[in-house]
């Protein structure tokens, strides 16, 4: 059986610098506790052992213009929610929004939604009841 669904996430920033000191205060806390730096791709990675594991990456491009994807990182329960999106408050998220039940999404949809120093559109959410496709 298949145990991963995604890989990585490749982002563009317009300052290393500045993305560097926001993602490093809230992605460890998400599970990507290993961190690579380099000059042209800085890397948080997630701990998996001896396997591979999935990423989550940053690439300086001072044209990055943000657009309307938005990436969406698991949290466990509510008070994880809400722990991490104090976190990212503290970072300097913009364009807060929740915590909050989300209603119109799934049933205990729970999520709070923020975007990073660049636009670049997330949000930290859990799911009480489970979506399963049809």
């Amino acid at each position: 059986m298949k145990m991963r669904c995604l890989d990585h996430i490749d982002l563009r920033v317009r300052d290393m610098r500045v993305a560097r000191e926001f993602y490093g205060k809230f992605l460890p806390q998400l599970g990507f506790t290993h961190e690579s730096p380099g000059d042209d791709f800085h890397t948080f990675y997630a701990a998996r052992g001896d396997g591979p594991s999935e990423f989550f990456g940053f690439t300086e491009d001072k044209n990055h213009q943000p657009n309307g994807t938005r990436i969406a990182f698991w949290a466990d329960t509510r008070d994880e929610v809400d722990r991490l999106a104090k976190l990212v408050r503290n970072a300097g998220g913009k364009a807060l929004e929740g915590p909050e039940i989300c209603a119109d999404y799934s049933p205990g949809y729970y999520a709070f939604f923020f975007e990073d120093p660049d636009g670049n559109k997330l949000e930290i959410c859990c799911r009480e009841s489970p979506v399963i496709a049809e």
